[in-house]
């Protein structure tokens, strides 16, 4: 398993954003308005968990198919 498969891997704003096919920032604007949780670090910066993003992938991809 690579560290963005381990389910507590954090993930950069950059890294979801490239897995969504969208701009960092827009990944920052969903973490402030609640639908996907951040962690902050000790410097201030924004972290995802993987599993979560996985998850949120996922319903992603199925709310298009249908």
């Amino acid at each position: 398993m690579d560290e963005h498969q381990a389910p507590d891997a954090l993930l950069t704003p950059s890294e979801v954003a490239a897995l969504f096919r969208v701009n960092p920032k827009t990944v920052t604007r969903w973490a402030r308005s609640g639908k996907i949780t951040a962690i902050r670090t000790l410097g201030g910066h924004r972290r995802f968990r993987a599993s979560e993003v996985r998850q949120y992938l996922e319903q992603a991809e199925r709310s298009e198919i249908m």
